[in-house]
């Protein structure tokens, strides 16, 4: 029955088989020519206090009919949403102030309004479509060993060996570091070798033979007794985050520098903006998993049969991997607004698409945009709640490239 399920969700639902010809034609990732973001002055900042809770603190959203009537952005705004913020290990940080070159602003997003029904506040509507992911042939391969775990609670995605991509919030509110965010760790899906149980004993038992060698009587009762006792509180502090051999774990790193765009921090000077809720994390260790690369947001219409794929941990369904797929309801020019089932913790997963490689005859799957959660839309003077994802633009795939690699030299085409 498993096996019947996942063979239905890759080839019936989640790949939606389409007619080759149409996939060809429309289906297809198009590189086009990314505009420059360069570095131009970093400052020292004070050290945050690391003291905010962790949840959405988002207020007054400008919904799609706001985003409809806004002017276009002048060049000197974008500059200054682009700009980010840097926090180290050690809790320093910094301000970099960049410069935007070769932009051109891009025609406004026709946007689209479905007809969708109005809904109660939930993150789950109707019946629940989530798959829990729990064989370990999924889990350990692309492209569901891409998702992790954040130390706060909510997910990301793997985008190189060295850094992951997820949502500002699950590290900043728009006022101050999360709690928790000084020490960050990053969780990677692993599974448990057979048989370390067994070890674990076989060591205890040497332990104990050692403690009770030639000491002689009662100091040799009193060692046993202490070891006992440390032995019980080992115990009990690993209760709960012993894993079974065969079952899956995390695999934790420390998070080495964060990035988070200005146009999130906003501090005393307004709200957070949602079209900038997403942060990259550059790992202390790099790993050795296959990871996703970023792509370009298309519009809708050129998504196959509208639908996006995201994976993260949802809180309802412990430690469980949690896959999902629906299709696009309305998107702006920053963000696509979907019915995707999702509660919390699965925030920060990266949404992606599978489209035909331009020339070749592979596929390839990219990273489109960032989950960032369940927000209240005013459309045409009616509140509808969407679960909503920030899309990749050209000028946030140009400032998460100049985060990865330093500069902007393998960041031309996306």
């Amino acid at each position: 029955m498993e096996a019947m399920l996942f063979w239905w969700i890759f080839f019936t639902l989640g790949w939606t088989l389409i007619d080759g010809s149409e996939m060809e034609q429309d289906f297809m990732w198009h590189l086009r020519k990314i505009p420059r973001v360069v570095d131009e002055r970093t400052f020292h900042l004070t050290s945050p206090t690391f003291e905010a809770d962790a949840k959405m603190a988002l207020n007054g959203v400008c919904g799609i009919e706001c985003q409809k009537e806004l002017p276009s952005p002048s060049l000197s705004d974008l500059e200054d949403s682009l700009s980010y913020e840097t926090v180290f290990e050690n809790g320093t940080r910094t301000l970099t102030r960049v410069k935007v070159q070769g932009w051109v602003p891009e025609p406004t997003q026709n946007l689209t309004n479905q007809g969708v029904p109005i809904r109660r506040k939930r993150q789950v509507y109707g019946t629940d479509s989530r798959f829990s992911i729990l064989d370990k042939r999924f889990l350990t391969n692309f492209p569901f060993n891409t998702a992790v775990k954040l130390s706060t609670g909510c997910s990301g995605v793997l985008i190189s060996p060295n850094h992951v991509l997820t949502a500002a919030h699950c590290v900043h509110d728009g006022k101050d570091y999360i709690k928790g965010t000084k020490k960050l760790r990053v969780g990677l899906l692993k599974m448990r070798n057979k048989g370390g149980g067994k070890k674990r004993r076989r060591g205890s038992r040497r332990s104990r033979r050692e403690v009770s060698g030639d000491d002689g009587g009662k100091e040799s009762k009193e060692n046993l007794k202490e070891s006992a006792k440390a032995g019980r509180r080992r115990n009990k502090s690993a209760r709960g985050q012993r894993t079974a051999a065969g079952e899956p774990s995390f695999q934790w790193t420390r998070v080495k520098h964060t990035h988070i765009p200005k146009g999130w921090v906003r501090g005393e000077s307004g709200d957070a903006a949602l079209d900038y809720d997403y942060a990259l994390l550059e790992l202390k260790r790099s790993h050795k998993k296959k990871y996703m690369e970023l792509g370009i947001s298309p519009t809708i219409k050129k998504l196959p049969s509208g639908m996006i794929h995201f994976s993260g941990f949802d809180h309802d369904r412990a430690d469980q991997l949690v896959y999902r797929f629906c299709s696009v309801s309305d998107e702006s020019s920053d963000l696509l607004y979907q019915y995707c089932d999702a509660e919390s913790g699965s925030t920060g997963s990266g949404v992606y698409l599978r489209l035909k490689e331009p020339g070749k005859k592979s596929w390839k799957r990219k990273i489109i945009a960032v989950y960032s959660g369940h927000q209240w839309v005013d459309v045409h003077g009616v509140e509808k709640d969407y679960n909503v994802a920030v899309r990749i633009t050209p000028l946030k795939y140009a400032q998460i490239c100049l985060w990865m690699h330093g500069d902007d030299a393998n960041c031309t085409y996306g």
